[in-house]
């Protein structure tokens, strides 16, 4: 079941066309990223989401009905722009936003007390915002974005600024939130966390969905039939084994081992590869050269 729907969302301002009747279909329980260059109008889709501005044409469904104005209790959002009082107590602040999100203050103190421990910033509580480091900062936006337990929630960047050890806490926290029932839109360059968290994506370009699918069956449909197969060295070259369907398109010495990528022209499946090399070598390691969404992500939208 898809908890949110994007119908032919389309939005101009002035004379840019920011969104061109784009589809989207978030399935429940899953991360699904949203992705797209700079200015391919991701940001204005999330906007549109979060009823800060509406679409010139097209709707948006949530639980298969369109957005209300209460809707925004049901999700929570974390903007590429951070933006805190500087002046506020921490504590005050996280109580404030919580409460915005239908929190009463006392649940709204116990749930950020456990959260401020559990991230390490308890003791930054009674400081005030702007002695915060960047971290620190985004670490409270993110608290407060979930705190509220909403059905869908929405990370514009959530890694910008974060250490290493930061964003595996947060991409544990992200994983837990997912394995709990919540459904996540997630929007980011880093292709490799798409890998990592993703199960679905839509890639936006030039205001228009260009890509969209499994994360899995894309990185597949974009394979070149190329198989890495490592094996104990041989004096006899290895081409001479193969037939015209196969091509060796890259060859080096390893560790003691060869190592060689050969291409296939006739679609055969790799059982087939392994048929014709086992009787002439001892194969270490077979697999095939399944291309990173970043591969894919420069091939999309550079044509």
């Amino acid at each position: 079941m898809d908890l949110l729907i994007a119908r032919d969302v389309t939005k101009r301002y002035a004379a840019h066309l920011a969104l061109d009747k784009v589809n989207i279909a978030v399935p429940e329980g899953t991360i699904f990223g949203l992705l797209g260059p700079n200015g391919a109008g991701k940001t204005t889709l999330i906007r549109i989401i979060n009823q800060i501005t509406a679409p010139d044409s097209g709707e948006v469904l949530l639980n298969g009905r369109l957005l209300a104005a209460d809707d925004v209790y049901r999700i929570g959002y974390l903007p590429e722009e951070r933006g805190l009082y500087k002046k506020m107590k921490v504590g005050e602040q996280a109580i404030y936003l919580s409460r915005l999100k239908g929190l009463s203050r006392h649940d709204a103190l116990q749930q950020l007390k456990k959260w401020f421990v559990k991230f390490g910033i308890e003791g930054w509580w009674d400081k005030k915002v702007e002695e915060l480091s960047k971290g620190m900062a985004q670490k409270v936006q993110f608290i407060v974005t979930i705190l509220h337990q909403p059905q869908l929630l929405i990370f514009d960047e959530p890694f910008s600024g974060f250490d290493p050890i930061n964003v595996s806490l947060l991409k544990e926290e992200i994983l837990t939130l997912k394995a709990n029932g919540s459904t996540i839109i997630f929007s980011t360059h880093n292709m490799a966390s798409v890998e990592e968290l993703c199960d679905e994506i839509a890639l936006i370009n030039r205001s228009r969905v260009v890509l969209a699918g499994k994360v899995d069956e894309i990185r597949r449909n974009y394979g070149d039939n190329v198989f890495e197969v490592t094996f104990h060295p041989v004096e006899h070259d290895v081409a001479g084994w193969l037939p015209p369907e196969y091509r060796i398109i890259d060859g080096k010495k390893e560790n003691g081992q060869q190592k060689i990528s050969i291409q296939s022209f006739a679609g055969q499946p790799p059982n087939h590869l392994l048929q014709l090399l086992l009787p002439h070598m001892e194969i270490t390691e077979f697999r095939e050269l399944i291309p990173s969404m970043n591969d894919i992500f420069i091939k999309v939208v550079k044509n």
